[in-house]
């Protein structure tokens, strides 16, 4: 899998480094020469200098066998410009792009463009920090709607099973890790205390996880 990744900043360098590590194809393109250095010496993709939506630069940099490009630079315009010649120019399946401003993060998701909004990443992970302390929220699925939320088993939970905590449209078991390997539980798995239960829970349903975590009963 070939991926090109726009700016080379603190995020750019960070994705090619994990990408890199996980062997895929890595191609980074930045403006600065010297912001390559950042990658170290263990990283073994490729580097193009040059700005990220100029077309001869995306040609340099193998974009016609692309599989997916992510525009990460500290501009919401060159992100945007560099994701939109990506997926309209070159048609590359996958193309997303990191946007501060939300608004317009909605409107180029309605143009096809996947993206990052680290100003709504943090406003709804500080919400979910002051709504519920006790709950370990590690992803928000949609507009807010779905929460996946991490949830360690406490004396309480010890010897219950999923059907015990699962509450239809509102909260699903979706995987259990127990000393440190993360598997799909079935009706059968006893939890044991030390687990760690990876939900599905609507945000309506999300003060009655909290209240689990604090060792109450659903329903009390």
């Amino acid at each position: 899998m070939k991926i090109i990744i726009v700016g080379c900043g603190r995020v750019g360098t960070g994705l090619a480094k994990n990408l890199s590590i996980h062997g895929l194809d890595v191609t980074v393109i930045d403006k600065n020469k010297s912001a390559f250095e950042s990658l170290g010496s263990a990283f073994k993709g490729k580097t193009v200098e040059g700005i990220g939506f100029d077309q001869m630069v995306l040609s340099k940099a193998g974009i016609a066998k692309a599989d997916a490009l992510a525009a990460v630079t500290a501009s919401d315009e060159a992100n945007i410009v560099a994701a939109r010649m990506a997926r309209s120019f070159f048609k590359v399946p996958f193309v997303a792009a990191r946007v501060y401003e939300p608004q317009k993060a909605k409107i180029y998701r309605r143009l096809g463009i996947q993206t990052i909004s680290p100003v709504t990443l943090g406003i709804e992970r500080l919400t979910s920090l002051l709504i519920n302390p006790n709950l370990n929220i590690e992803r928000t699925i949609g507009a807010g709607q779905v929460n996946l939320v991490d949830l360690e088993v406490n004396q309480m939970l010890a010897t219950k099973r999923g059907k015990d905590i699962e509450i239809p449209g509102e909260l699903e078991l979706v995987a259990l890790t127990r000393n440190g390997k993360t598997s799909l539980p079935n009706d059968a798995t006893v939890f044991q205390l030390g687990d760690i239960l990876h939900l599905f829970v609507t945000s309506s349903a999300s003060s009655k996880v909290n209240q689990l975590s604090l060792m109450y009963r659903f329903g009390e």
